[in-house]
């Protein structure tokens, strides 16, 4: 997933998450770079002002039970996982 970018319409999203509140809510835990050559695989996250320059569309839902995938963000890289054996793990990067 590496490359992100946050859309505000629901259809052209190409995966709709779930922000936890906790970190054993989410199946993964993402850490956000400041640099786009910084992001990498699904763990490491830089979140594009354009939607041209980013892989993966992402839209946020409030309900947990409308989302495709349940993250939590983490302060420090080390911290970085996937906690579940998600259908999207290893796709999203």
């Amino acid at each position: 997933m590496a490359r992100v970018f946050n859309t505000t319409i629901e259809r052209s999203a190409d995966l709709k998450v779930f922000k936890a509140a906790k970190a054993t809510d989410a199946d993964l835990l993402f850490y956000q770079v400041a640099r786009e050559k910084d992001a990498r695989g699904d763990l490491f996250w830089f979140f594009a002002e354009n939607e041209k320059d980013a892989k993966t569309k992402l839209f946020w839902v409030d309900k947990e039970r409308d989302a495709d995938l349940r993250v939590f963000q983490v302060h420090k890289e080390t911290e970085a996982a996937w906690r579940t054996g998600h259908k999207w793990r290893e796709r999203l990067g």
